[in-house]
């Protein structure tokens, strides 16, 4: 067990990524040895960052905490603090269930936990933070919270409303990144297209974007998680305006049905979704697009299925996962409808889905090949650098894998490469 020592575990998305970096560059002002999602754990004090999205998040949340309070009481560990989305919804119940826990803090006020250990925040660096991902890219959070009242969805309860970032402390983060050596940029939130309807009584993303865009040395900015109602048109100005904005584009859909989309409160319908799908791809030709569908929605038929299977084919997104509907307590789903599609049919569901996308995959990497593509080298591993280009996020899209024989390449710099080859998720390219 290291004195002075904490280590940080964070569990589910970027978002909860960056209030754990923000809080271990606090701890580490405080005079704290930080350590990050460490394989083997040796401080005194362990902090959780908590998920509760969905089920399998939850069960994960729990689990990870039963393991710490265990090395508590054999005496490897002496405090153990959860935050984070789960115990902001389930701050009482998880005390009543697992009180070995120290204490319990919700999403947004972990800033009490240094007052727990004797110390105190430190504003003059409010805005900093302890980088775990490599230092060329960071994730950038630009607003909290959600007004869209979707459902099947329990981030609102979670989270509460939506709350955007004033627009000069965002640009100022970008800034002392860059200085940092930061390259690319992950702009998320749970919700971007909303941005700046609170402060500016208007949606402000395409703004935020093109004046990131403007700062010197910001290469690359990619945009992750967006909706589809009123979408902020001006945004594909700014894509075909800024090299450095990227031609790539997070959005959830969940689902095409007129029958699903009103159920699940989604104030969108299926030609309209159609009609942006075309409209992504009129303004700015070659963007490339994720998205995310739900299947097993109670109330979902054979035809709404069937309707969901011909938009993917017809898409063909770039990039796609699914989900089964798992209910959420609290949710208006869960207060109003039957969960009534049995698990296995949402499951062979979902696998036949991810088949159809997985030949899509396939078919759009194929095209790929002779290809010149600009990538960022993120790592070396084993025969190979690990490289992206500007259509693959960290994480979650492919990857491009380039034999490291000859010259040795730069993590975190840009090469222009042909691709050699691709597999269903990966390629491969020689640097020109």
């Amino acid at each position: 067990m290291k004195r002075n020592t904490v280590d940080i575990i964070t569990l589910g998305c970027s978002k909860n990524l960056v209030d754990s970096e923000k809080l271990m560059r606090q701890l580490q002002a405080n005079g704290y040895d930080v350590t990050h999602d460490s394989a083997s754990p040796e401080g005194e004090i362990a902090v959780i960052n908590t998920c509760g999205f969905i089920g399998d998040a939850k069960e994960e949340s729990i689990n990870t905490i039963l393991e710490f309070c265990q090395a508590k009481e054999e005496g490897r560990l002496k405090k153990v603090y959860v935050m984070g989305c789960l115990s902001e919804r389930y701050m009482k119940e998880l005390g009543e269930e697992i009180p070995q826990v120290d204490k319990y803090y919700g999403k947004f006020d972990w800033a009490h936990l240094l007052e727990d250990l004797g110390k105190s925040y430190h504003p003059e660096c409010g805005l900093e933070r302890c980088l775990t991902t490599p230092d060329h890219y960071a994730y950038l959070k630009i607003s909290e919270g959600c007004d869209r009242r979707c459902a099947y969805c329990a981030i609102p309860i979670i989270t509460g409303k939506h709350v955007s970032r004033p627009m000069e402390e965002i640009l100022d983060e970008v800034r002392m990144l860059v200085a940092q050596g930061v390259k690319e940029f992950q702009v998320i939130a749970q919700e971007l297209t909303y941005y700046g309807v609170d402060l500016y009584k208007k949606q402000a993303l395409p703004e935020l974007i093109e004046k990131m865009a403007e700062i010197p040395g910001v290469e690359w900015i990619r945009l992750h998680y967006a909706y589809p109602t009123n979408f902020p048109m001006d945004l594909f100005r700014v894509m075909r305006e800024h090299n450095n904005v990227c031609r790539y584009m997070d959005i959830a859909l969940q689902h095409v049905s007129d029958n699903m989309l009103k159920r699940m409160h989604r104030h969108v319908s299926k030609e309209d979704t159609y009609n942006l799908i075309k409209r992504f791809r009129e303004e700015v030709p070659d963007i490339h697009l994720r998205t995310t569908f739900m299947v097993g929605f109670p109330g979902e038929t054979e035809q709404d299925f069937e309707e969901l299977k011909e938009f993917v084919r017809w898409a063909k997104f770039d990039r796609m996962g699914a989900f089964a509907y798992s209910e959420e307590e609290g949710t208006y789903s869960a207060d109003h409808y039957e969960d009534d599609v049995p698990e296995e049919l949402k499951q062979s569901r979902l696998d036949e889905l991810m088949a159809i996308q997985q030949r899509i995959a396939a078919e759009l990497n194929e095209q790929k090949v002779g290809q010149t593509m600009r990538v960022v080298i993120d790592r070396l591993e084993g025969d190979y650098y690990v490289g992206r280009t500007e259509f693959d996020s960290p994480e979650v899209d492919p990857e491009v894998l380039i034999s490291c024989q000859g010259d040795g390449l730069g993590i975190g710099c840009f090469y222009d490469v042909q691709i050699t080859a691709a597999e269903e998720f990966d390629l491969y390219a020689k640097i020109l």
